[in-house]
């Protein structure tokens, strides 16, 4: 008989599948509106340095829906994740060059980030096993 450890709980699991549900809403959001594409993604373009060339936000946004289509099915969510985090990267270095405020849009792609792996992290024990070592195997000790 097991005893089932705290990072093997069934609350650990749904708030990583609410938290990653949250990210994946935001991103669909996202992928979307580069996929209409809406003006004010156009316009956010020209202002980032970009062509204003709707091409160009059908791209982006094709490639955001299928990194965030791998992040959303658990066979393929650490791959997706490791895309999306790539991605979120890029926009981190884009709006550096471009001198956007720090809190609001440089680092805003890296707390989607932390949210996307915390809730990967949260909603899968073996990936939490292999991650976080020291810490699953101090819980499971006990």
């Amino acid at each position: 008989m097991s005893i089932q450890s705290s990072t093997d709980s069934p609350a650990l699991r749904w708030s990583g599948r609410i938290i990653s549900g949250l990210v994946v809403a935001f991103l669909l959001l996202d992928a979307s509106m580069k996929l209409v594409p809406l003006a004010p993604v156009i316009e956010a373009q020209r202002a980032l340095g970009f062509a204003d060339t709707t091409e160009l936000a059908r791209g982006l946004g094709v490639l955001l829906l299928l990194c965030t289509a791998l992040y959303a099915f658990p066979a393929t969510a650490l791959l997706g994740a490791i895309l999306l985090t790539g991605y979120l990267g890029g926009t981190i270095a884009i709006h550096l060059r471009a001198g956007n405020p720090l809190l609001t849009h440089m680092l805003f792609g890296g707390y989607i980030g932390v949210l996307l792996w915390g809730g990967l992290l949260a909603r899968s024990a073996p990936l939490r096993t292999l991650v976080l070592p020291g810490i699953a195997g101090k819980e499971r000790a006990t």
